[in-house]
């Protein structure tokens, strides 16, 4: 909210949302300063104040659980009545996790269902019963709760009831509300300060956005809308995450989940956060870290791990709309293999469909005769088919089921791909039914590998006149960038779903109840593990879905705007992301497709798919395309193993695969801005050409030695003791890409598809710190199993280490393999053949190498001044420990 003094001789506008407290006023000081303006801005604020807020009545609690009973003080009629009675609940969930919960006392409110993230019952006055209450004449001036085991310390403050969130072992204040406090029944408000400076804050999405690190003065919007992503930035797209991780400097994290669905509009002042948001209640979650990993294991345990991704899907995929017919399909596969560029999938858009009905086929460009002889060749090529599916039935091939969207009793018909059409209605179980028996049903006509769910947010051709007071709330959120009506383009939102829940407060969650649904659907008819692709998210939507970024364009700013969208992605416990290469929409050129071909062969998720109206750009079109993916590609088969065990990383731990670089160097507050690079797991730095022309990319170096992952004939590039920036040259064919010393990757010899280049031998790449030390390791299993790494499954986890000592001149380094699980058979069978050291010294007088402790006298070796060292023509057995000893003299 802001204010004018339209009385002075020209308007003055004061910021009002940091108004609460006189710390907060005195904050809120504006241009032109002045002793009278700090005067009006201070009355300005007391103004405010006086106009909202609450007491607190009573608190009763116990060391790790509070709840507290807030009455009206003042309020407004602005945005509706006031609740006048709030309930507030406090409680260390866990060591790591606080959980604080404000609500209407009087009346239940709408709340993320159970089913969509489970989690504890909220703590009730009941289960306190027993503790030390407070009433009115004894409230002190605040509450605390915490427990020696927590590192987060919670405090009411009573009259004018605030809260705040704190670090117990350094007392740094995480969050900090304002006296302000707004609860109407289709407007809430809350603010919190942030220390100006100290806070470096990434997540709030979906939104394009020019930097990884939230800017002041952003305003994000969250509402599930389909909007091309490359129109304008800081506009609401796809999938709603009120989510942040805050790292301060010496590199504490903390994280803050705001779990509602509703719209809102959440206002980043640098030194403030202020929610709005129109329904639900104020149900926050804070996770303590200390580390960034920290909070991303915390978060995902609470809202689901991300899903396993089958191995395939790590492979390249080409796609585009407007193939258009089965032998276009058929030349785009022969173009691959003469081009010997991997492929690993070929994608379908809706030209496969009979005038856009899920669950047809065009009957003359896409002929059943034709299509499923076509997917049989793929696979028994070791290739993949996935098709796009719209969360629409056309409305005269819909069933006599009540299982659709209902509005005034009748149900929504919208116009879509098809025509006229209806909306399943995914909470409802009969609709859940009835989607996993057509996807059944279509899978006996063409066995499809993967569906991806597109148009859910869910999109709509056109708008809706009011029907009652949802669809035109007291608040408008900043929808598109111009508060354009909620039903803009989608279902309207007095849309009613299964149990009489309303559209206003489960629209985004409409994408992700489509992904379970199918996710469960393919889970269920393939007995494998499923691969759903979804546009629209929230948080859980991991648990089900990878993501892709939506409708991009082929444009500079695009291909680098990519990368903060795939890292905020990792936050939001969705790892399994990426963009469509060279862009959907526009033309391309050769050089920004070669560029872009660079970076996306390192997204999580590799997908070429381009827009039908524009020129064809599969990557063998053009020879340096070709050039450029043959090594990009040939880079990424050949790491393979080492991103598939980030898979397993992430569905354990949560761990992104793609991560900024703070997440391995938090410590280092120069990589709390770097957003044109990124890291694959915690040491392989991608540090791709972003611009048009450039011949040299500047790239920071965190503290370490970095050795090429290209050229290990001459591998160490960097070696610093503080982090610095390098002007790297730039080859036209490949991006800058480097490993931290430190690790041990394990690598195959690549192929043209993910099944080729498992059956060859491994290869260890060993990039020693300076002391000489390194670690890594390797999960395997068939990748298709329902569960990844579970109990009683069948896979194979090696974890390496390798340390270096010197005794008398004599300089040891060890590479050992530890077991932790063998039980995937072929991993007894496969074999280690080749490892490779980086950093290592070169000996004076000769060296000897021990294989378990007997002398290898026939292995084949190179020794290099330049620090590279190899030996080959081992085979040792990848699920039985083995010791590798290099014994130099100098």
């Amino acid at each position: 909210m802001t204010t004018n003094l339209y009385k002075a001789k020209r308007p003055i506008v004061v910021d009002t949302h940091l108004c609460g407290t006189p710390s907060y006023c005195l904050m809120a000081i504006v241009k032109p300063s002045g002793e009278l303006l700090r005067l009006l801005t201070f009355l300005i604020c007391l103004l405010h104040h006086s106009s909202a807020g609450y007491d607190v009545e009573s608190v009763v609690g116990e060391r790790s659980l509070l709840s507290a009973n807030l009455k009206l003080v003042g309020g407004t009629m602005e945005f509706g009545p006031d609740v006048k009675r709030l309930d507030l609940t406090a409680s260390l969930e866990t060591d790591s996790r606080l959980h604080v919960r404000i609500t209407d006392a009087d009346h239940p409110r709408w709340e993320v269902p159970q089913d969509i993230i489970p989690r504890p019952t909220s703590v009730s006055e009941d289960v306190l019963l027993g503790s030390p209450g407070m009433d009115n004449a004894t409230l002190p001036s605040s509450a605390t709760i915490s427990k020696v085991s927590s590192d987060l310390t919670f405090s009411i403050h009573t009259n004018p009831f605030r809260f705040t969130v704190s670090r117990r072992s350094t007392g740094d204040i995480l969050f900090d509300t304002s006296a302000t406090l707004i609860f109407k029944d289709r407007y809430l408000e809350v603010t919190t300060a942030l220390p100006a400076g100290r806070a470096s804050l990434y997540g709030f999405g979906e939104h394009t956005k020019r930097t990884f690190r939230l800017q002041p003065n952003d305003t994000f919007t969250l509402w599930n809308e389909d909007l091309e992503r490359s129109d304008l930035l800081d506009r609401n797209l796809y999938g709603s995450h009120p989510f942040y991780m805050d790292v301060r400097p010496g590199g504490n994290a903390h994280g803050v989940l705001l779990l509602n669905s509703n719209g809102m509009d959440i206002l980043y002042g640098g030194s403030y956060i202020t929610y709005k948001v129109i329904g639900g209640v104020l149900d926050f979650y804070f996770f303590a870290g200390p580390s960034p990993l920290a909070v991303v294991d915390q978060y995902t345990q609470f809202i689901g791990r991300p899903a396993p991704m089958p191995y395939w899907s790590f492979g390249f995929h080409q796609c585009r709309y407007g193939y258009k017919n089965v032998a276009d399909l058929e030349e785009v596969v022969a173009g691959y293999a003469k081009a010997k560029i991997p492929l690993e999938g070929v994608w379908s858009d809706i030209d496969y469909m009979d005038h856009g009905q899920d669950f047809t086929l065009d009957p003359i460009n896409f002929p059943v005769n034709r299509l499923r002889p076509f997917v049989d060749r793929l696979h028994s090529n070791g290739q993949k088919y996935v098709v796009i599916i719209d969360p629409e039935i056309k409305r005269q091939a819909t069933p006599n089921e009540d299982i659709f969207l209902k509005r005034n009793g009748t149900n929504v018909v919208g116009r879509v791909w098809p025509g006229e059409v209806y909306f399943p209605d995914f909470i409802n179980p009969r609709a859940v039914e009835y989607w996993a028996q057509k996807i059944s049903e279509f899978r006996r006509t063409i066995p499809v590998d993967g569906l991806w769910c597109d148009m859910n947010e869910p999109s709509n051709f056109g708008a809706w006149q009011p029907l009652n007071a949802l669809d035109d709330p007291p608040y408008h959120i900043n929808n598109s960038g111009t508060h354009r009506p909620l039903n803009n383009q989608t279902v309207p939102v007095s849309t009613v779903h299964y149990n009489g829940v309303s559209e206003y407060n489960a629209h985004n969650l409409f994408g992700l109840f489509e992904a379970r649904a199918t996710h469960a659907a393919l889970l269920k008819d393939t007995a494998r593990r499923p691969f759903v692709l979804t546009r629209s998210t929230f948080p859980g939507a991991g648990r089900y879905a990878a993501h892709w970024t939506g409708d991009n364009s082929a444009r500079w700013d695009e291909l680098a705007n990519s990368i903060n969208t795939m890292l905020s992605f990792g936050l939001f416990g969705i790892p399994m992301v990426g963009a469509d290469l060279c862009g959907f929409r526009g033309n391309t050129s050769q050089e920004l497709c070669s560029r872009w071909i660079q970076l996306g062969a390192f997204y999580p998720f590799a997908r070429a798919h381009t827009e039908r109206t524009t020129e064809r750009r599969e990557l063998y079109v053009w020879e340096s395309t070709a050039q450029s993916a043959r090594k990009a590609f040939g880079t990424r088969y050949r790491m393979l193993p080492y991103i598939y065990t980030l898979m397993y990383e992430a569905h354990t731990t949560g761990a992104p695969i793609a991560r900024p670089l703070f997440f391995s160097y938090p410590r280092d507050a120069d990589t709390y801005g770097v957003d044109k690079q990124f890291l694959l797991g915690r040491g392989v730095l991608v540090s791709p050409v972003l611009q048009p022309g450039a011949t040299t990319v500047d790239a920071y170096f965190p503290a370490g030695r970095w050795f090429s992952l290209y050229d290990h004939n001459y591998p160490l590039t960097v070696a610093t003791r503080t982090g610095k920036r390098v002007t790297l040259q730039a080859p036209v064919d490949s991006a800058n890409v480097h490993l931290a010393g430190g690790n041990i990757l394990p690598l195959q010899q690549p192929a043209l598809t993910t099944s080729a280049a498992r059956q060859g031998e491994f290869h260890l790449l060993v990039a020693l710190t300076e002391n000489g030390t390194a670690s890594g390791e390797l999960f395997l299993d068939d990748g298709e199993s329902m569960e990844m790494g579970g109990v009683g499954g069948k896979w194979t986890l090696v974890k390496f280490s390798c340390s270096t000592a010197e005794s008398k001149g004599i300089i040891t380094t060890t590479v050992s393999s530890h077991v932790v699980q063998n039980s995937y058979a072929p991993s007894r069978a496969q074999v280690i053949g080749n490892v490779v050291f980086m950093g290592l010294q070169s000996p004076a007088k000769g060296f000897t190498i021990y294989v378990n402790n007997v002398e290898l006298k026939a292995a084949r070796t190179k020794s290099r001044t330049t620090g590279a060292f190899s030996v080959s023509g081992l085979s040792l057995a990848i699920g039985k420990e083995f010791q590798i000893k290099v014994v130099m003299s100098h």
